[in-house]
């Protein structure tokens, strides 16, 4: 199989722009594993391997970089500069990153959980590897499985208190940082969704709902922003302005995501696929679906 760009939708916005992807949709697998790539000094080189079995989307949340990539006869590059564009790499590919522009976020999305056994780190390991093994074409016909068919309690009586700051893991190196998520490990729930806001204006808000049953989980992987919390009764505001901090939020909160710094990124990975049904855009029909309060 060979790799291919994907066309992300594209959801223009006075207030920023916002792309998606989700599962077994624009991203041809089940996402297993989220990670990205930031703090890349000039000139540095990422990657440099292969995945026996491992799919990936490649993304440039911010800036730009190159893929090259090499199936044992062939090296093609791939630069990669706009939100709404991805790099679908299939396995057996040996691929590096490269020609990092300043302030560049690298997105990758993962077919599956991270395993040493899956990698190939030498080129000619590499080359003895893919004239034994058979390309394979990928097995995406494997269901979702990250959507309970009901919540153990009830989401509208979640309130701020339950929305939690996590810090994730930091893979440190010369040639830039990495922060990874696993499902169910660094996050309560299984990715089936990823979407993330840019070129945000000045002055501008996002969000401005809740949802019923949808758990999501927010990053600024760029700059900053605040993210302002409401239960129905307790308000709270959480500012986020590290690659390495998330911040969990159930469903039945009220969110509104305010005061972007120039250049911030916001990246949301959420437990479900959008379904319109699930939104509650009104707070006035936030407020009737919480529970009255004695």
């Amino acid at each position: 199989m060979r790799e291919r760009i994907i066309d992300f939708p594209k959801i223009e916005d006075r207030r920023g722009n916002l792309s998606f992807a989700e599962a077994l949709d624009q991203i041809p697998f089940n996402i297993a594993r989220v990670y990205w790539i930031y703090d890349v000094p000039g000139g540095q080189v990422r990657g440099s391997h292969a995945f026996k079995s491992q799919e990936e989307v490649i993304i440039a949340l911010s800036g730009s970089f190159d893929v090259v990539l090499d199936n044992g006869t062939q090296v093609r590059r791939h630069t990669l500069n706009r939100s709404y564009k991805g790099l679908y790499v299939p396995s057996k590919m040996w691929r590096s990153l490269e020609n990092f522009s300043t302030n560049s976020v690298c997105l990758i999305i993962t077919s599956e959980p991270f395993d040493e056994d899956d990698y190939i780190r030498n080129y000619r390991d590499f080359k003895r590897y893919i004239k034994q093994e058979p390309l394979s074409e990928g097995n995406n016909t494997v269901l979702l499985k990250n959507r309970p068919s009901k919540e153990p309690f009830n989401p509208a009586n979640n309130t701020v208190y339950d929305c939690n700051l996590i810090e994730l893991p930091v893979i440190r190196n010369r040639a830039g940082n990495i922060t990874p998520i696993h499902n169910s490990e660094n996050i309560p729930f299984d990715i089936a969704r990823v979407f993330y806001i840019y070129d945000i204006p000045s002055g501008q808000t996002r969000g401005g709902h809740a949802h019923k049953y949808c758990h999501q989980f927010l990053i600024a992987v760029s700059g900053s922003f605040d993210v302002e919390l409401d239960d129905g009764v307790n308000k709270r505001i959480v500012t986020l302005n590290r690659p390495m901090m998330g911040l969990y939020l159930p469903p039945g909160i009220w969110a509104v995501e305010k005061n972007f710094s120039s250049g911030a990124v916001s990246l949301v990975l959420t437990s479900h696929i959008y379904e319109s049904e699930d939104y509650i855009r009104k707070y006035s029909d936030f407020k009737n679906y919480k529970p009255d309060v004695d």
